[in-house]
């Protein structure tokens, strides 16, 4: 079995890579520098797991066709795709103070780039009538509690539930579960030192809805295991 992982190479990408290698995932570790992505898959390989390095960033297209050539040649099918890259540009700034730089990269690597994995995911786990996509979300993303400021990581998020949304409907026959997942506010590089939860934890819920059994949920939004509001 063979799960992706974006954004692998710290917070909770780390941990949820370490996850699926312990139920026995081959995790392929993406991360934008090589360093980082070889230094998941030697941690993974340390603690008896087996791992495969990608230097992987999301607003690259070609990065991504790439991936996607190296996957069907080494592996012939994916069974897991956590799109877990994610950036927070505008922490706290209300969209009067937002660059243009800021939207843009934070809709290309939050929404964007999820969107194109998804793309290129879709044949390997069709192929197979087996997939979990897990696109890591956040309550920042739900109209049911939206609010001031972060106006583009907002955005992003919520345009990345709609994309969970229409690609359940869209491989709901294909026995594919698509659904997003809300960590919770966790101690990460993103999350900052103050925030409540430990980032294994957190983890564990995205790891949770990747290898969800035949009568689990798809095109939900959920927090700890149950459904929130959009």
């Amino acid at each position: 079995m063979i799960a992706v992982v974006t954004g692998s190479n710290r917070g909770l990408g780390w941990h949820v890579a370490h996850q699926l290698a312990g139920q026995e995932y081959h995790v392929v570790a993406c991360a934008r520098r090589h360093e980082d992505a070889m230094a998941v898959a030697a941690s993974i390989r340390q603690q008896g797991g087996e791992a495969s390095p990608f230097a992987l960033d999301v607003t690259h297209p070609e990065q991504i066709q790439e991936l996607a050539a190296w996957l069907t040649e080494l592996f012939g099918g994916v069974e897991v795709l956590v799109n877990n890259a994610g950036v927070l540009l505008d922490q706290g700034l209300p969209l009067s103070a937002i660059s243009l730089s800021q939207w843009q990269r934070t809709l290309d690597t939050n929404l964007t780039g999820a969107m194109l994995m998804c793309q290129m995911i879709l044949p390997l786990m069709r192929a197979s009538h087996y997939g979990r996509i897990v696109n890591v979300s956040s309550g920042y993303g739900s109209l049911a509690e939206m609010g001031e400021h972060q106006a583009a990581y907002r955005v992003s998020k919520a345009g990345l539930n709609a994309l969970t949304r229409v690609l359940a409907a869209e491989t709901a026959d294909d026995g594919i579960k698509v659904n997003a997942v809300c960590p919770g506010w966790a101690r990460t590089d993103m999350g900052g030192p103050q925030a409540s939860r430990e980032p294994a934890d957190s983890a564990r819920w995205i790891t949770w809805a990747a290898t969800l059994d035949d009568h689990g949920p798809s095109g939900a939004f959920l927090r700890d295991g149950q459904p929130i509001e959009f």
